[in-house]
């Protein structure tokens, strides 16, 4: 499955952390698009969907919540996010839902991609004939 985890470096000290974000270092692919998700309910749902072209670099930068990850093909996994440095790397076509996300969590997303609706696969079904094809 294409995706991966992994730490960031944290240049912080003694008056707090500090954690960038550069192209070639930490973040896979030259940041298109930013955005975050928090005030989320409980029990909502996030995401649902997969990208033709983009690829995501998630990050919690505050509480946490966990990463349903399905490649359309049998696979599927789940990664909790629960750290400021703990990153999720999604290449395009992945499957993504993201859920229990704890009070006051912030969700960071980066994209190699600026925003595009006919990207967009929002139906699994469709999703899955798509990847059977491929």
């Amino acid at each position: 499955m294409h995706y991966r985890t992994y730490i960031l470096k944290n240049f912080g000290d003694e008056r707090g952390g500090l954690i960038p974000f550069e192209m070639d270092h930490n973040a896979p692919f030259e940041v298109r698009r930013a955005f975050y998700i928090f005030d989320t309910k409980p029990d909502t749902l996030r995401g649902a969907h997969a990208n033709r072209a983009s690829q995501f670099v998630m990050v919690a930068v505050a509480g946490s919540c966990t990463v349903h990850i399905d490649n359309g093909r049998g696979e599927k996994s789940s990664v909790t996010l629960d750290r400021p440095d703990l990153a999720l790397w999604l290449d395009k076509m992945i499957w993504k839902k993201m859920v229990d996300f704890s009070p006051g969590a912030i969700l960071l997303v980066l994209s190699n991609e600026k925003y595009d609706e006919t990207e967009y696969v929002r139906n699994y079904e469709e999703y899955v004939a798509i990847r059977r094809c491929e």
